[in-house]
């Protein structure tokens, strides 16, 4: 047994009561730390619902904040080039030609930026919704895009919001800016079509893209229909005037190596002036080698105000072989009739100026010939060295001569 003088249990004491202290201050301490943290759990639960609320949190997942980013993505391609034009414009700018404007000189074609969402599903049994902006620079710009002044929209390709009701079998609608419904070929040229440089018919039996709003809906697993109202054929994103322009289109898929789409089109342009025709576009495989197309066009322009009347009409096809899976052979071949002098001659190719046929016949034709070879040394690249002859009955249209060939390459990179 321990016997503690009055030192020692005076010392005890000590040691008691500040212990004593310690734990009523360290009990303190923990109610005042618990009862932030229920503040802060207060707080925290109501901004997730709030999160929730707008949209931008998962129930299922609460630490996933803008749940929509990961089904964003960003995509595009650089597109250059080179090309001689054996007409040797004077104003170095090839009349009417498409990319690649620029006689003799290397260009920069195209820049495209895409930034989009995951595909809406087109279903009849929930909601989806999704966009689209497509934004493209470089020479070729001005042919691609709207061709607008206005600030903000020139170099926009396409720009939509897209929306599948459960309507049916889903009905999928699409408003905004949209590209045209009319052409074989696709407008990023080289990037996405077998030959490089681009035919008369995708910009003079075609049309630019349009500020609008399209329904599409399947009406059995191999036809499909789409309808749209846009400003006018050529109007763009600007609504000018009150005209506006109906297309539909009827997708037909006999097979799985077969696309045939009929479309039909119409409506006022301007005040003065009416448009309207009709298109068929078709393609087929054979086996996995062979690729094939065909495109044809008809436009009336009906001219108000006692102005004469005109036609345009356009046929032209597609052959592509691969001998590789990274060499291939593709052919374009196409003819345009202008019986009026209206419809080819005197525009300039998006608005760039010395660009358009100049001559003083009152009609004529026009046709044209591209030979490409396509090498793919990497998924991501492809090479495309292009001979094109072209020949018009419209004297002197091609900078004073009445054929020329355009020899050069282009080279692609996407991501």
């Amino acid at each position: 047994m321990i016997k503690l003088g009055w030192a020692g249990t005076a010392a005890l004491a000590g040691i008691g009561l500040s212990s004593g202290s310690a734990l009523a201050q360290d009990a303190t301490r923990v109610d005042k730390v618990e009862k932030e943290n229920m503040e802060l759990k207060k707080r925290l639960e109501a901004l997730e619902n709030l999160a929730k609320k707008e949209g931008i949190m998962t129930s299922a997942d609460g630490t996933k904040a803008v749940s929509a980013m990961s089904d964003i993505t960003l995509s595009g391609f650089v597109t250059t080039s080179y090309f001689y034009d054996s007409s040797v414009p004077g104003d170095r700018v090839s009349n009417g030609y498409l990319w690649n404007n620029s006689h003799n000189a290397f260009s920069l074609n195209k820049v495209k930026l895409t930034l989009a969402s995951k595909p809406v599903e087109r279903t009849g049994e929930s909601w989806d919704v999704g966009f689209r902006t497509s934004l493209i620079f470089g020479e070729d710009s001005g042919a691609v895009n709207t061709g607008t002044s206005v600030t903000g929209l020139n170099n926009v390709r396409e720009a939509y919001v897209e929306l599948n009701a459960p309507i049916g079998t889903g009905l999928n609608i699409r408003a905004g800016q949209l590209i045209s419904l009319l052409n074989y070929e696709s407008g990023d040229g080289g990037a996405a079509n077998a030959n490089f440089s681009q035919g008369y018919q995708w910009y003079y039996t075609g049309n630019g893209p349009s500020a609008g709003v399209q329904a599409g809906y399947n009406l059995t697993e191999s036809i499909d229909l789409k309808v749209r109202v846009q400003n006018g054929l050529y109007a763009g994103p600007v609504d000018k005037n009150n005209a506006k322009t109906v297309l539909a289109a009827l997708g037909i898929k006999p097979d799985d190596k077969t696309w045939i789409s009929l479309i039909g089109f119409g409506g006022d342009e301007s005040a003065a002036m009416n448009v309207m025709g009709a298109s068929m576009l078709a393609g087929r495989t054979f086996g996995k080698k062979v690729t094939t197309g065909f495109e044809f066009d008809y436009f009336k322009f009906n001219k108000h105000f006692g102005a004469a009347d005109a036609d345009l009409w356009s046929v032209g096809g597609w052959f592509g072989y691969d001998f590789t899976e990274k060499v291939g052979l593709a052919l374009r071949a196409e003819h345009l009739r202008d019986p009026d002098g209206g419809g080819l001659k005197g525009i300039d190719v998006g608005g760039r100026a010395g660009s358009a046929f100049a001559s003083t016949d009152t009609s004529g034709n026009l046709t044209s010939v591209a030979l490409t070879l396509n090498l793919k040394p990497m998924p991501n690249v492809k090479i495309q060295p292009e001979i094109r002859y072209d020949t018009t009955t419209y004297s002197g249209a091609f900078d004073g001569q009445d054929k020329r060939f355009l020899i050069g390459m282009g080279a692609t990179y996407a991501f």
